[in-house]
């Protein structure tokens, strides 16, 4: 007997050729008619997409939950990185107050000349860049949240209670009070 490649010997098997499917060129297998057909939508077909499309809201609203909480804790992360900068700066600048009140004193001697000059406007206009504010200076009306009231006079010449002498500026930074004014308060007398 002979097979496809030569005479076959005793007790072997003829061997059967397959032809093999042609292959596509692109490596892509053709699509059944089935897969290319639009599904056709049943009864239990439409209930289970109609829980996936509820399942996908939840899913949203959770994401959208997560996002906003998310959103806060960024803000709040934000304002307390501030808020701790604005300390910072505030325990600096406090540290510094010493050195601008003997600044004032050498300009009530005029001393502030030259290159000490100089080295005076510098600083004073690094300390504004980042937020040091003076105040306090006659003619304010007093403020107790502001001003630190040293004697009070009493005159007809002022309707309200009125810095007259000040005498050490105060400062602050933002809303954080480094040190209020210290000055002589000039009030109206008190009315019986």
């Amino acid at each position: 007997m002979t097979g496809p490649t030569g005479p076959r010997r005793a007790g072997e098997r003829a061997l059967t050729v397959v032809p093999e499917r042609p292959r596509n060129p692109f490596g892509l297998e053709p699509r059944r008619r089935a897969e290319l057909e639009p599904a056709r939508q049943s009864g239990p077909a439409r209930d289970d997409t109609e829980v996936s499309r509820a399942r996908l809201r939840e899913q949203a609203a959770e994401l959208r939950r997560v996002k906003d909480e998310y959103d806060s804790y960024r803000r709040r992360v934000r304002r307390e990185r501030r808020s701790v900068g604005g300390v910072a700066v505030a325990n600096v600048l406090t540290g510094l107050l010493p050195v601008l009140d003997a600044i004032d004193e050498a300009r009530r001697h005029h001393d502030v000349v030259g290159g000490f000059e100089q080295v005076v406007n510098l600083l004073e206009g690094q300390l504004t860049a980042l937020g040091l504010e003076s105040f306090g200076a006659p003619g304010d009306p007093f403020d107790p949240a502001r001003h630190e009231a040293v004697s009070f006079r009493c005159t007809d010449q002022v309707e309200r209670p009125t810095c007259s002498v000040v005498l050490r500026p105060g400062y602050r930074v933002g809303e954080h009070l480094l040190r209020p004014a210290e000055v002589q308060v000039t009030g109206p007398p008190a009315r019986p």
